[in-house]
């Protein structure tokens, strides 16, 4: 399609447009002159679309989702940024979270646990079975691995309170636990 041919289909969604788009950008940049500048550039993405501008099906909605990702790259490259000091202080060694030093315990509760209790969390919580996979082996339904599942977990959760002395805080995450001797 020559330049010629695609100018009636641009310029006929343009000006049906033109005055709602403006007022769009204008609203959300609460700056008239940036609006006007942005709709000029969605302008020239349509000019560059050529004859495939005739055709989109939707000449409106091609126009806002241009201005809209128009509008979001300017925001992005107006965004103001912090600049940061070369010099960044040393890092202190943080204490080990209480959840990964609770390793230690984890083998030994394990071992007290039921030979079934022990597989659904080995397979599942451990190596990353799916309960899916998990039902599937076992033979049993969804359902039922899943209830299986969470009952070995609490009592997991049960053991590790005990034995290691395991204490949660008032989100329910591992806050603190004593080492048990071996």
């Amino acid at each position: 399609m020559s330049a010629a041919e695609q100018w009636p289909c641009l310029m006929r969604a343009w000006h049906a447009h033109e005055r709602e788009l403006l007022g769009w950008l204008a609203y959300r940049l609460d700056d008239p002159a940036t609006a006007r500048d942005l709709l000029q550039d969605v302008f020239i993405k349509a000019l560059r679309m050529g004859g495939r501008f005739c055709d989109v099906t939707n000449a409106r909605a091609w126009l806002f989702e241009v201005a809209r990702n128009t509008l979001t790259d300017h925001w992005r490259k107006h965004r103001p940024t912090d600049v940061l000091d070369d010099t960044l202080p040393d890092a202190e060694p943080e204490e080990p979270a209480a959840v990964d030093s609770l390793a230690s315990c984890l083998p030994r509760v394990l071992a007290e646990l039921s030979e079934a209790d022990r597989d659904a969390i080995t397979r599942c919580d451990l190596n990353g079975m799916s309960q899916e996979d998990y039902a599937r082996l076992l033979g049993i339904t969804l359902p039922g691995a899943k209830s299986r599942i969470q009952r070995a977990r609490r009592r997991l959760k049960a053991q590790l309170m005990t034995s290691c002395q395991v204490s949660l805080d008032s989100h329910g995450s591992v806050c603190c636990f004593t080492p048990r001797s071996p």
